[in-house]
């Protein structure tokens, strides 16, 4: 019985070298492939409108940063080259959000219009300015994280990263949206 099982193995790998005969590798992608695994992130559907984001933009969804972490976020798909030239400067900054001063809701409602605003105007990098949390309470950065998470649950951020020293450093994110073309 062990001699029929190796026949149709050779059988087997002969029928499948022949169906791969014509077969020829995918070009080179700077592309990452893209995870099947369920993300913790609910993802938004397209057909709602905009206005809604607000409504969408849930606290209890948080990813937990250490105090004085540099932190960024890239879209499962994306090209690690998108967040190096984010980090970098590519792309210039369209428009600046500070939340200096908002409570936590104020900042969320001032984050969803100006997103809503910036994907209307077809923005493509903006820049949303945090604070460092040195006028707080414990003196730690409260809408640090919340913006964050708060970015991550928009579907149309591609990515953000901390800015660079010059554009606001640890009190800053620099944000990449997906272009409407």
């Amino acid at each position: 019985m062990a001699h029929n099982d190796s026949v149709s193995d050779e059988d087997d790998k002969a029928l499948f070298h022949t169906a791969m005969r014509d077969v020829a590798p995918l070009p080179a992608s700077d592309r990452l492939p893209q995870s099947r695994a369920k993300t913790s992130v609910p993802r938004k559907p397209r057909h709602i409108d905009e206005t809604a984001l607000a409504d969408n933009l849930s606290d209890h969804i948080a990813i937990e940063l250490e105090t004085g972490d540099v932190w960024s976020f890239i879209r499962p798909g994306m090209s690690a080259q998108t967040l190096r030239r984010l980090r970098r400067g590519y792309w210039k900054i369209d428009e600046t959000l500070d939340l200096h001063g908002f409570t936590r809701d104020e900042a969320r409602q001032e984050l969803t219009l100006f997103l809503e605003n910036c994907l209307r105007d077809r923005y493509r990098c903006i820049r949303i300015v945090h604070g460092k949390g040195l006028g707080s309470k414990d003196r730690e950065p409260v809408l640090k994280t919340r913006a964050g998470n708060w970015l991550i649950q928009c579907a149309d951020v591609l990515a953000f990263c901390q800015a660079r020293p010059a554009d606001g450093g640890g009190g800053a994110l620099l944000v990449l949206l997906r272009s409407k073309n």
